[in-house]
């Protein structure tokens, strides 16, 4: 995706935040009143990650081809950072191209040095990190849902921030109800937006695993999990139907014979290795009867 069509789908974003201090193309400085500094030069063991980065992981062999990038070009793009005391900075911005950096064996990275409290920091880092195209659904869901939650955001403030409207981000959010084993299979990519919002459909969590097992383990397309999830029976094999088992002469003879001195139900239960005979009461006359005419015929 290009730059020019990234910025146009995600609408301002960070760059609103930041006052239009820099493009992914390239380096700007910015001379306005705004607390953002020109660029500097700053030496990695100065800074420290940002406590609330979004993305819970970073792929290694992604940062190596960063670092293998950023040997041969350098960075292109600034990091941004906050000043948390002499010669000590925290980054908002930029910890993927950070971590790079040190892999590639820089010493110091450009950075553009911003004066900014906790609330508007947490909000710069999640909005830039949800435009990655690199991160996965389920960490785009936990950003916006921390947006919401610690920068107090609705849904309709939040959609102008990230560049996508409320349906949307809705979607998102509501990935957050899966159950944790299919959250982490949509975390790893066995499955994707489309497969989850089939299975959100189904209401039992443990048809929703049994159908998330089974898009994996088969390898369903989208349009086949949503057909399963209509249809949640079809989302688990059927047993075969066993063969019924006739009932014995003898068994139906026995219960023939009850039957003459007992007024209650009498069930015959043949199975493939025997079977039961069952006398059901409902009070203790109806036994009593069946206790005297065996004591008469002798059967007790």
């Amino acid at each position: 995706m290009s730059n020019k069509n990234q910025n146009k789908g995600l609408g301002r974003g960070l760059d609103a935040l930041l006052s239009n201090a820099g493009q992914d193309s390239g380096i700007r400085h910015d001379n306005s009143s705004s607390s953002l500094t020109s660029i500097k030069e700053i030496e990695l063991s100065q800074i420290i990650p940002n406590p609330f980065q979004p993305r819970s992981e970073f792929d290694r062999q992604k940062l190596q081809e960063l670092a293998d990038s950023i040997k041969q070009l350098g960075v292109i793009q600034p990091i941004t950072v906050k000043k948390i005391s002499v010669g000590r900075y925290q980054i908002i911005s930029g910890e993927r191209r950070f971590r790079a950096s040190g892999i590639a064996g820089l010493s110091t990275i450009p950075a553009y040095v911003k004066e900014v409290d906790e609330d508007s920091m947490l909000e710069m880092a999640l909005v830039e990190n949800i435009q990655r195209e690199d991160l996965d659904a389920i960490d785009i869901a936990i950003s916006f849902q921390r947006l919401i939650d610690e920068c107090h955001l609705t849904q309709e403030a939040l959609s102008p921030r990230v560049g996508k409207n409320r349906a949307t981000i809705a979607n998102y959010l509501r990935l957050l109800k899966l159950p944790p084993k299919i959250q982490m299979a949509i975390k790893s990519g066995a499955l994707t937006m489309g497969h989850a919002k089939a299975i959100l459909s189904m209401d039992k969590e443990d048809a929703q695993i049994r159908l998330a097992e089974r898009v994996v383990s088969e390898g369903l397309s989208v349009r086949e999990t949503e057909a399963l999830a209509q249809k949640p029976a079809a989302a688990t094999p059927k047993k075969e139907s066993q063969p019924a088992v006739a009932v014995p002469q003898a068994a139906q003879s026995v219960g023939d014979i009850f039957g003459k001195y007992f007024s209650g139900k009498i069930s015959v239960k043949p199975k493939r290795n025997g079977g039961d005979i069952v006398l059901h009461y409902k009070n203790l006359e109806q036994l009593n009867v069946l206790l005297k005419a065996l004591k008469e015929h002798n059967l007790q």
